[in-house]
Formats: structure tokens, sequence, C-alpha cells
């Protein structure tokens, strides 16, 4: 029914709402009839511009293509046939929907009843007014876009983003490539042609040949080389026949464009077709490297083993290794070797090479210190081989010798090393091993340890092999104690004796028993240094202490002409002549004077002049020395205490030896064992030590404590580097000795004793930095007149420190270790790599050749 009165009234102002909704119809149908068609074309479009068909068979690209558009015309025709143009009834069915009360079909519906009745009429209108004033305020609807239940996928959104990326990333004008594709537009086949390269292993370091530039005939190559060619043209134009690569198997075509193989013997090669040649090649073999001497193997003085040996390869040795095994049947099977030893496996070693220069032939030297092995001084086969960069091996060298290792020259030292050697060849030497520990161990008195320290250690490592071994000895367990018989062996051998002549009788001692046992020149040289150290050591103290006494008594001036004055430069000649003479085998000459050398250092004076009033940093030093004697003697007789613990009978014996060495300096004795008069602090001591000798020993730990502390206040050299220095090491020193207080009141004796000694050890330190300090406040007062007018002349004018030979910068150098030369061969091997590359610039290949000529 046409809309009549205010119906169509409303309707004629709802024309333009209308037309809107009836837009918005049609895009919502358009959308979904047409939206697989867009999706197709978008990814279309999307590979064109990333140029898909360039990278792909013409084959492929014809049938994407056509699969394309296969699609494009499907979804055309499915989109069309489901398409269909909204009505105006559409419209305002649309529009109605969104409003409330459907005003719109309430204006174009008719009363059914009472048509006839007025107030019927007048209630309809009434009606219909209000109807149309809601009409009159519509709106038009927003259209519909949604889609996701047709594409539940999302397939439109992957198309989509495919177009994005294709315009941020590809370009327009790549679609047209396509069109090269088609028949018409196929390339013209250009005329056969062919190139060709031979490169030789990287490691001969050969150029590369341009074959093209090699006649006809034969060609002489390395083995190894890499033959590389390519043929243009028609397909099977050319073709490559070979005999020189011995490939087997599935083979490629003979007509293949793109060819490479490696030579791996002689034959023939031919490129056949227009333009075509063939060589006869013949190939130079690649021989294995090969060790070709190894000299006799040495040790230095601190037991490191130098094997000598030489090596070539026609091109270069790249790696080497040398492994190391037990030779079974030269074993002199006695004592501890008699057992069968465990398995010990064999020690594999890195062979050096050479830091520069080539490497075809070189000599080099093994250098590796098995003195803590379990082989050390045993027979041992070691196996050398080489290795070129061809991967071959050399043949297996085979050293038989006597595994060189650091030799121990004290007697106690040596036996401990030895019985090591027995635990470590085997865990079931662990009772012979605990059992000649106890019987070394049995008689202390008897002077055969030097200190308290070293029996009460050996002792502990005694109960801990022997509790070990009740339980049933572990490898763990094993390798500990054979570490700590280890270290104290060293301890033994070294010494850490604080006395300065006892260090120079020890030193004399050591280079006395090298002299008897035949020990080698560089260990003879080594112990020779250590005996001059001493000396200075000694010489300096004694001259400190003639300083301090020299006009104090007529005895000293008795006892001083009574002895031998001699001056520094006479020591050093005569250690020289000493060194001198066993370095020309004239040992027993050498002894002779050794001897002569300790009789005169038992009565020498030292010639020091200039006595007078102590300064105070002198005062000091004497006061700080007094100190660590009285801190020595407190450790003495801590040491004797716990060791009644472990050997109450030994106690009378080890005592009164120590009486006259260490411990007699806590209580002001001699050195020498007199003692009797000049009893100071802590007079009559040891014979009360079962009556609170604890309790004792910790009041003078403490009044030694606070000594320190009033010491501590008159230090001079306050400000320098070497005066804070000694501030920091007695303070430290003050706190070890406040532990050590405390663990005398608390009877840890153990935990007292390291107190002492780290307290001891800071005091030396302390001393130390105080006697540099010192000594450069003298230089710097020495040296200001020549300073005065020249300010920083310790310094060149870049502010460098001068060396001691008066150049500027360090004597020290500047990188040491075994990572340097590492490094080094590492850079070399670089420098070869990167000058063998065609693609690097001849200018920088030529610059890195002259490196290699002169390193």
């Amino acid at each position: 029914m046409a809309p009549t009165g205010p119906a169509k009234t409303v309707l004629n102002k709802l024309a333009w709402v209308l037309t809107l909704t009836r837009l918005g119809l049609l895009a919502e149908r358009v959308i979904r009839a047409f939206w697989p068609l867009w999706s197709v074309i978008f990814v279309v479009v999307a590979a064109l511009m990333l140029g898909l068909q360039d990278s792909l068979s013409v084959e492929a690209v014809w049938i994407l293509g056509l699969a394309a558009l296969v699609s494009t015309v499907w979804f055309l025709v499915r989109g069309t046939q489901k398409l269909k143009l909204p009505s105006r009834q559409d419209a305002l069915v649309r529009l109605d929907e969104t409003l409330p009360g459907r005003p719109v079909q309430t204006l174009l519906d008719q009363p059914a009843m009472g048509q006839g009745d007025p107030n019927t009429q007048v209630i309809w209108a009434a009606h219909q007014a209000r109807m149309a004033a809601k009409a009159s305020a519509a709106r038009a609807p927003k259209p519909d876009l949604q889609v996701s239940r047709l594409d539940p996928f999302g397939l439109r959104f992957v198309a989509l983003l495919a177009l994005c990326v294709a315009l941020l990333f590809g370009s327009i004008g790549r679609i047209s490539s396509v069109t090269a594709m088609t028949p018409s537009n196929a390339p013209t086949i250009a005329a056969a042609s062919w190139e060709g390269w031979i490169e030789p292993p990287a490691y001969t370091g050969l150029p590369t040949l341009y074959l093209n530039d090699q006649p006809e005939g034969p060609l002489n190559l390395p083995v190894n080389s890499q033959v590389i060619l390519r043929l243009y043209g028609e397909i099977g134009a050319l073709t490559v026949q070979e005999t020189v690569s011995a490939r087997i198997g599935e083979l490629p075509s003979v007509s293949e464009a793109a060819q490479d193989f490696v030579l791996r013997q002689d034959g023939a090669l031919t490129i056949a077709g227009d333009n075509g040649r063939s060589w006869a090649i013949t190939l130079r073999p690649d021989t294995a490297p090969e060790i070709l001497n190894v000299g006799e193997a040495t040790a230095s003085g601190r037991g490191e083993m130098s094997l000598p040996f030489t090596a070539q390869d026609d091109y270069e040795v790249v790696a080497g290794t040398a492994t190391m095994a037990l030779d079974m049947a030269q074993v002199n099977r006695q004592h501890g070797l008699t057992v069968d030893p465990e398995p010990i496996p064999d020690v594999d070693m890195q062979l050096p090479l050479p830091i520069s220069g080539k490497r075809d032939q070189f000599e080099e030297t093994l250098i590796e210190d098995f003195s803590e092995h379990v082989l050390a001084h045993l027979p041992v086969t070691i196996t050398l081989q080489a290795e070129d960069a061809a991967g071959q091996k050399s043949q297996p060298h085979v050293v038989n010798l006597v595994l060189p290792a650091r030799r121990f020259f004290d007697p106690l030292a040596n036996a401990l090393v030895e019985q090591r050697r027995d635990l470590l060849w085997s865990r079931k030497n662990a009772p012979r091993v605990a059992q000649l520990l106890r019987a070394i161990s049995h008689r202390p008195e008897e002077g055969i340890f030097r200190k308290d320290a070293d029996y009460l250690r050996l002792r502990l490592i005694l109960k801990d092999l022997e509790r070990y071994s009740a339980a049933g000895l572990t490898t763990d367990q094993r390798d500990e104690v054979a570490q700590n018989l280890w270290d104290l062996a060293v301890k033994l051998e070294e010494g850490d004796l604080s006395d300065a002549i006892a260090r120079m009788e020890r030193a004399q001692e050591r280079l006395a028993e090298a002299m008897k046992n035949g020990a080698s020149d560089e260990e003879i040289a080594r112990l020779m240094q250590e005996l001059r150290e001493a000396t200075q050591d000694y010489m300096r103290q004694l001259a400190q202490q003639q300083r301090e006494n020299g006009d104090d008594s007529d005895r000293d001036q008795q006892q001083a002409q009574n002895s031998i004055e001699m001056t520094q430069d006479d020591l050093q000649r005569m250690m020289d002549r000493i060194q001198e003479l066993m370095e020309q085998g004239r040992m027993a000459e050498a002894q002779q004077a050794l001897e002569e050398f300790q009789r005169m250092m038992e009565n020498m004076q030292v010639a020091e002049g200039g006595q007078g009033q102590q300064s105070p940093g002198e005062q000091a030093m004497n006061e700080l020395g007094e100190t660590l004697r009285q801190q020595q003697g407190l450790s003495d007789q801590a040491f004797r205490q716990l060791q009644e613990q472990f050997n109450p009978n030994a106690q009378s014996g080890q005592s009164s030896e120590n009486e006259g060495s260490s411990g007699g300096q806590g209580r002001g004795e001699s050195h020498d064992g007199t003692g009797g008069e000049g009893q100071g602090e802590g007079e009559g001591e040891t014979g009360e030590a079962g009556e609170g000798l604890e309790g004792e020993l910790s009041d003078r730990q403490q009044a030694l404590r606070q000594e320190l502390q009033r010491q501590q206040q008159n230090l001079p050299g306050q400000g320098t580097p070497d005066g804070d220095a000694a501030r920091e090491a007695l303070g430290r020193a003050g706190d070890a000795m406040d532990g050590a207080e405390e663990a005398l009141r608390n009877d840890q004796l153990a935990e007292a004793i390291d107190k002492q000694s780290e307290a001891m050890e800071a005091l030396r330190e302390g001393i130390r930095s105080l006697g540099e300090a010192m000594a450069q406040n003298q230089n710097n007062q020495q040296g200001q007149g020549q300073a005065q007018g020249r300010p920083g002349s310790a310094r060149d004018p870049l502010g460098r420190n001068p060396g001691s030979q008066g150049i500027a910068g360090t004597d020290e150098g500047l990188l040491q270790g075994e990572d340097v030369y590492r490094r080094a061969r590492d850079l070399l091997d670089e420098i070869r790599r990167r000058s063998g590359e065609t693609a690097r610039p001849e200018q920088e290949r030529s610059y890195l050749r002259r490196l290699l000529d002169r390193f």
C-alpha cells in the first residue's frame, strides 16, 4: 500500500537517510560476495612486486599464474551470482529495525477495525503522529562490513599483510619482469664458452691458476688441488671429461654448467666442444711430516724438563703431540716399586711450534714440569708425532729416557718425596709408607727436624694416612696425603727460615750436598744464587747489629780486634771463585773454598763506618725486631705445648734443643744456645709448662700486643707509600696478636700458633716496608742538592719513570707466560691466512707478506 498523509510526508523527509542505508546494504553484499576475489589479487600482486617470479623456474611461474587466473575467475563468477542489489523496501526495513517501536512500519499500517468510529480515528491519528515524530529523527545505520563468519581463518588479513610488505620492500617495476617469461620474450642462447680455475690447497701458499691462460699440454699441480669449471651457452655444446678426480658412485652430468672436483690422481682433463682444451695433469704428492731428531732431555734447576727436537714437512707442520708412558721393562723393581702399579694414564702434550718464520723445518724444545708426577725419575717412553695441514701424521718417534724432574738435596725432603712416589705408585704401599714415616719421626730430638713445626706437620700427615688406610684409602685421600708430603718436602728443601744466619747456613749445606751428588750446572747456579742472597741478608743484619752495639761494651771491641774484617766485594769475589771452580768441574777445590768461606763467615765483621746516635727510624726498627723475637719465642713455646699432646716422651730432649735456637729468642737468649746471662722476660717459664702455661702465655701475648701499640705511635715515614704500608702491616700484626691471645685463653693452641704465624709474617712485612721508607728518605736527602734546579728529575719529560739503566720505561717485560707465545702463534697464523686470500686488496696482501718475511 502506498503511503498517504503523514506517512508520505515523513518518508519524503527520510529520502536521504534511505539512500545512505541502501548504499550501506550494497557495501555489505559486495564485500561478502567478493572478499575472496580481492584476497587472491592482493597475493598475486605482492608476489610479483617481491620478485618471486625471478627466483622460480618458468614452469613454476606458469603453473602458479594459471592457478591464480582460475581462482580469480571462479571467485568473480561466484561473487556475481551471490550479489543482489538492495531495494528501497530493503532500506526501509533495515532503517525501521534500528528505530525503537518500528515507527516506519506503523506509518505504513492501517487500523484493522473501527475505521468509521471517530474516536478510533482520533486515537490512530495521535498514534501515527507520535510515530512520525520518531521516524523523523532517524539516522542511517552503519553497515555491517564484518565477514569473520565467512573467513574464520583470517585469510583476507594474510593477503592484506602480504600486499603491505610488498609495498614496503618490493617494487612495482618488478611486476613487468614476468613478461620476459613469455615465449615471445625468451632469451637468445649465447655462443658456447667456458672458464676454469685450479686452486691449490691453502697450506701450500701457491696462487690460483686460471685455466683459460694455460696452454694445452702437461700440468704439474699439488695433490688435493680443486678444479672449478663453468660452462656457458647451449646445454650440451660443451662437456667435461676427466680421469683425475677418482670419483665413484653417482656422478654429475658431463654437460653440467657448474662443476668442481678435487685432483686425487694423475690423469687427463678435457673440455670437449668449441674452443675446448685438454691437459695431462701430473700431481706432486704431499709427503707426511717427520720428526728428524730428538736431543737429550735435561732438567732445569727448578725441575722443568727440556726435550729438544727437530721436525720438517714439505709445506708446513701445523701441530704435534708427545705422549709419555711408563717403561715398565726398565723399572728397577725394588723397595716401594716391587708391587704392581695402579693404572697410570699416559700424559699427552702439545709440541711447541715456532712463533715466527716458516714451519717446514724447525727446531724447538718441549718444556714441561713433571716433578710432582708419579713417574718422576723413572724410565719412560715419550712418543713424538707431527701433523701437517693435510691431516697427515709422521711416523711415531719413540724416545726412552729417565724422566728428568726436580732433585731434592735435603735428605729428609728426599726421603719424603720417595715415600710420596711409592704411595702414588700403588695404594698397597700405604702401610709401608706409614711405617717409614713413623720411623723417620720417631726421635725428633736427634736433630732430624730443624723446626718443631716440620715435625708436627709430618706427624699430622702420618695420622691422616693411618686413619685413611684403616677405612680403605681412596684415590682422593691418597692424592691429599701425597700433596701434603710434597708441600712439606718443598718447605724442607727451600726452607722457611726467618733468621738470616740460619738461612745462609742452610744454603751452604744445600750447595755442599749438590756438589757431592754431582748436580747439574743449572741446579748449582740456582743454589749459588740462593747463597748470595742469604749472605747479603746476613751481612745487612750483622751490620745493623754492629751499629746498635758499636759503643756499648768493651767486649765487642775486643772481639772485633780478633775478627777478620772484610767488605761485601771480598765476599762477592769468594763466591764468584767458588762458582767458577764448580763450572770448571774442580769440585774438590770448590768444596775446599766453600769450607773456607763458611769458616770466615763465622768470625766475620762487616767493614762499616759511621757510629753515633741512633735515628728515630733505627730505634723503631730495633724495637720492632725485638718484638718479632719475643713473638717467635711465644710461638715456639706454644709449639712445644702442642707437641706434648702428640709425643709427650720427646718433650725433654726437644725443649733442650729448642732452648738455644728460635725458642730462646723470646727470652732474650743468644742464638748459639749459651743462654744463662741476659735472660729477661719470661725466664723459667719452660719448666712451668704444665702449671697454667696457657694463661701465662696469653698474658705475655697481651703485653706484647700493648708494646706493639706503643711502637706504632712513634713510626717515621708517615705519608709515604712505604711508611703507610708499614703501618698497615703492623695493624694486621696487632689483629693477629689479639686473635692469638684469645685462642690461648681458650686453650686452642693450634689456632693460636696460626695467629702467631700471621703476626710474625705481618711484623716482617712491616719491618721491610719501614726499612724501605728509611732508605728512600736517606736517598732523597743525599740527592736533594743535585735535585735543586731540576725538579722532577726522577722522571723524563713525559712523566715516565726511568729504568735501572737510565732509559725511559721499565725494566720489566711487558708480557710474560705461556699465553704470550700462544697469542703470537695465533697472530702469525691469522697473518698467513689473510695473506693467502685473493679477495683482499693487493696493497694489504703485500704488507702482510712483508710482515711474514720479517718475523
